[in-house]
């Protein structure tokens, strides 16, 4: 099929985590994540590349609020490396400061599926 790709056969770990702002806040919580978690776990010390291979950022228009964060990360190695305590402590305090409005974590899909969620396959159009 001309102007698609296909690839099977990966084995990328996925991260999916669900939080729950204000609906009003929503445009600022995305403008600090990307800021805050993005850029710093590409840019993270200790890494000579950036670690995961795309972020999406999903909203639920039924959920007004209600956000999603899908990770897809080179390696569960990858991944642990950059889910160090020390490290994700400072990005929640750098976060929490500079957002400054409550939020919820809902739901850590990877941890209720123990880590066993993985990218397969992907078909998408070029």
């Amino acid at each position: 099929m001309q102007g698609y790709t296909y690839t099977k056969g990966e084995h990328y770990p996925m991260e999916h985590l669900v939080f729950k702002v204000a609906p009003e806040d929503v445009e600022r919580y995305l403008e600090v994540d990307h800021e805050i978690w993005t850029l710093k776990e590409a840019y993270a010390p200790g890494f000579d590349h950036i670690p995961f291979l795309y972020k999406e950022v999903w909203l639920n228009d039924n959920k007004p609020g209600e956000i999603h964060l899908i990770f897809a990360w080179e390696s569960i190695e990858s991944w642990r490396e950059i889910d160090q305590k020390e490290y994700q402590a400072q990005l929640i305090k750098e976060f929490d400061e500079k957002f400054g409005r409550p939020y919820e974590l809902i739901r850590v899909v990877q941890n209720e599926e123990n880590f066993g969620v993985h990218r397969y396959s992907r078909f998408e159009r070029i």
